[in-house]
Order: C-alpha cells, then sequence, then structure tokens
C-alpha cells in the first residue's frame, strides 16, 4: 500500500521509550518478582497501568482478568501484557491507510495545537514524494494564523491550496473538491478548525462540510482522521468522544510520539473506540511522519 514511510525500528525504539519504561518497565518491574496475585499486588499495578495512561477502565479489565484465575503467574505478566496490547490492536481495525485509484479526500480533524497543520503538510510530503498529485483544502477559514502555517507547510511539500479568508469552511471544500476533480488530483487533504470552546458550532461546522463531501465526491473519502498529541494522555479520550460525535472517524494520527511517556494513548484509544492508529509523528523532520505497524509499536514498549 505504501513503501515511502520510511519506518526504522530503532527509531521507533527510542521514541517510545518513555512510555515503554511508564506502561510496561514500572508494571512488570512491580509485579513479576511477586509469588502470587494478592489484592494489594494486583491494586499496585492497576494505579500503575492507569498512571500510564492506558484508562481506568482498561486497566481494570487486565488486572480483573488476573484475579482468582490460576493460568498466568506474576513472573509471566510480561507476556500476559504484550498479548493483551496486541489483540486490542488487532481488534481495532486495519492500520493501514486507504487509498484507491483516482481521487482520495483525507478529512482531518482535531483541537488546535495538536500537531494538525503539520501533520497534513508531512502527508502532503509523502504523498508527493511518492509520485501523486496533492491538492491541500484550508478549511479552518477564521485562524489567520492556520491558514498561513498550512500556505508554509504546503509550499514545503509542493503541494497545491485551496484557501479563502473568513468565509464559510464548506464554500472552500466544494471549491476544493471541484478543483482536484476538474484538474484530475489524486490527493486532496481537508484540514479543519479544532475549536472546543462552542462544541456546538464546531459540531456544526465539521458535519456541513462532511455532507458537501458526500455529495460532491461521495466515493472518494478514504479516512476520517482525528489528530492527537501524545502529551494529552487521557484528555485524548476526551476528544475522541467530541469528534466521534460530530463525524465518523475512521482512523487516528497520534502526534509527538517521540518523546512521551504517555504513548498509551494509542492503546487506550482502540480500546475504548475501537479507532485504528494509522499514523504517528516521531519527529521534527518531514520524514517522521511513519505508518504505525501494531507489532513494531507493540515490540518497541516490551524489549
Amino acid at each position: 500500500m505504501f513503501n515511502f514511510f520510511s519506518n526504522t525500528f530503532e527509531n521507533l525504539k527510542n521514541a517510545v521509550s518513555k512510555t515503554a519504561q511508564t506502561l510496561v518497565g514500572n508494571v512488570v518491574g512491580s509485579v513479576e518478582q511477586e509469588e502470587e496475585f494478592s489484592d494489594f499486588v494486583l491494586e499496585d499495578m492497576e494505579d500503575l497501568l492507569i498512571s500510564a495512561d492506558l484508562g481506568v477502565s482498561y486497566a481494570s479489565e487486565l488486572v480483573d482478568n488476573l484475579r482468582n484465575q490460576s493460568k498466568v503467574k506474576p513472573s509471566e505478566v510480561k507476556s500476559y501484557l504484550k498479548n493483551s496490547f496486541i489483540e486490542t490492536l488487532r481488534l481495532a481495525g486495519d492500520t493501514k491507510l486507504k487509498i484507491k485509484d483516482g481521487l482520495n479526500i483525507y478529512f482531518v480533524t482535531g483541537v488546535n495545537g495538536v500537531g494538525k497543520t503539520t501533520l497534513i503538510g508531512k502527508l502532503a510530503y509523502q504523498f508527493k514524494q511518492s509520485g501523486k498529485k496533492v491538492l491541500v483544502a484550508a478549511a479552518d477559514t477564521f485562524r489567520a494564523a492556520a491558514e498561513e502555517q498550512l500556505d508554509i507547510w504546503s509550499k514545503r511539500a509542493g503541494a497545491d491550496i485551496v484557501r479563502k479568508d473568513k468565509v464559510d469552511p464548506a464554500a472552500v471544500v466544494y471549491e476544493a473538491i471541484e478543483k482536484a476533480q476538474n484538474e484530475h488530483y489524486d490527493i486532496l487533504l481537508v484540514d479543519t478548525a479544532g475549536r472546543l470552546q462552542n462544541k456546538f458550532n464546531l459540531m456544526e461546522e465539521l458535519s456541513k462540510i462532511k455532507s458537501v463531501i458526500d455529495k460532491k465526491a461521495p466515493d472518494a473519502l478514504r479516512e476520517c482522521i482525528l489528530v492527537l498529541d501524545a502529551n494529552t494522555g487521557q484528555n485524548g479520550l476526551q476528544q475522541a468522544k467530541v469528534f466521534t460525535e460530530a463525524v465518523n472517524l475512521t482512523s487516528v494520527a497520534i502526534t509527538k510520539l517521540d518523546g512521551s511517556a504517555k504513548g498509551a494513548i494509542v492503546l487506550a484509544i482502540a480500546k475504548e473506540f475501537k479507532l485504528p492508529v494509522k499514523l504517528i509523528g516521531v519527529g521534527e523532520k518531514m520524514e517522521d511522519l511513519k505508518e504505525f505497524i501494531p507489532e513494531d509499536f507493540i515490540n518497541a514498549l516490551f524489549l
């Protein structure tokens, strides 16, 4: 599907090293020397999983499965967690970004400040590097800084852009779709606003944009991608809830994973919303947007 994501395991291992310590190292270290799973040991394990941003319900489920059972010993907790995490990611769905011949539209959403615009720029660059004709729609029209930033990223990536300040975002998307269809673009990346202060207005705006895409190019929409900052931890679950209500999300992109100790949000989102993570940002460079490979992510955590 995609061969332009240069995914080196060493880079990934370095990027998730802090998460590996909080989610795996601390938990396993507190349990594996014990003779049995006493209530005290299990409570300590649950607290550590919650503090690693795995989510209260998921942490409780993992620990409850260890109560009153004899199959898994404390010395085997590392293997137990690894298998559980792999199963969670598997059940969330396919992690390959969808792409077909013809026009492919990617609807990108998320709150302001999560790195949405940067991710779009990097994604545009990756598509351009693989020989695709790329157009960006600047639909966050009431935040001038956002449009300027997207313009800069688009030029850097070699992509074209449709932008119109202070107009209805849906009108910008309509125009971008027309241009993409008439001029035979392969990729249309739609940037959107992420103002959570007035949730109703945001949801109305996103729904309107989605409606324009559904009417104007019903067969072209490939992904509705929610962008989350790895450092937000459990706040990411609340963001996912809001945006799931607004649009039918298909996948998640996690930015700023490098250096974060809260990368367990990948697992929490997969568990709670059955949403697959498809892209991860592990650095500042254009090439530092990576395809998410579940097995590599889990192996990097458990080394």
